[in-house]
């Protein structure tokens, strides 16, 4: 008697033996205010040594003046650098909170996919802003550059450098996740590493597509630098999942 009046009381309060799905939405909600806060809270902290990103962002080109087309357009500039600043900043806490949100529902298999792939990808990202900083926006400002040395005085507007810069840096960034992509559709079982390494001729192409779209300068060399990382990485992605897979 007492067994079926336990068994009873189980199958008519399921949400005792499992989380309710409002605590889910309540736990969402707490993390995300935490990451805005973060976000916020590093983005004031970064506007304080503003100058100094500034003139980090410089260094890739040299003999040009900057100037501002309207009086607030530079104040406005270093805004938006504090706030993507700080949201680079930001992105091991976000990381940490996603991972933290996600680890509860996730089974030990899961855990051991999911996690790497996370920090890699962070990583992957961290490595793409740099090689866009040393290699391709060097390439496309001394492109242009010296193609207008001869009858112009490079006199750019601040702000619209800084936009070009930014664009480079979240596409090569975006760029670099290609191989967590990869290994993502592996482990789906979507397709395969000998699938990936027979698809070279498409690689290729798509990739001078990918180079050409994500790159905001025209130069060919901008381009090139981009399809070549791209490719590499792509092999880099098919190999690792040939030898997580075999």
């Amino acid at each position: 008697m007492i067994t079926n009046s336990n068994f009873n009381f189980k199958r008519s309060y399921p949400l005792i033996l499992e989380l309710p799905f409002s605590e889910h939405i309540e736990e969402l909600r707490q993390r995300l205010f935490h990451i805005v806060w973060i976000i916020l809270f590093l983005t004031c902290l970064t506007f304080l040594e503003v100058k100094v990103i500034v003139q980090i962002l410089e260094l890739p080109v040299n003999n040009v003046k900057f100037f501002q087309l309207s009086p607030g357009e530079y104040f406005v500039s270093t805004v938006k650098i504090s706030f993507y600043t700080g949201l680079l900043f930001a992105s091991p806490f976000i990381l940490g909170q996603l991972i933290l949100f996600l680890l509860p529902g996730l089974t030990e298999k899961e855990t051991k996919i999911i996690l790497p792939l996370l920090l890699s990808s962070l990583c992957l990202f961290g490595a793409g802003l740099l090689f866009s900083y040393y290699a391709l926006i060097p390439a496309a400002l001394n492109f242009f550059l010296d193609y207008s040395s001869d009858v112009l005085e490079p006199l750019w507007s601040f702000d619209q450098y800084f936009e070009f810069i930014l664009v480079l840096f979240y596409s090569t960034g975006l760029a670099f996740q290609i191989p967590i992509i990869q290994i993502l559709l592996g482990f789906l079982n979507l397709v395969s590493a000998q699938q990936m390494f027979d698809a070279w001729r498409y690689v290729l192409l798509i990739s001078t597509i990918i180079g050409a779209i994500l790159t905001p300068s025209t130069d060919p060399l901008t381009q090139l630098l981009l399809s070549l990382a791209i490719v590499t990485l792509y092999f880099s992605g098919a190999s690792i999942l040939f030898l997580i897979k075999n």
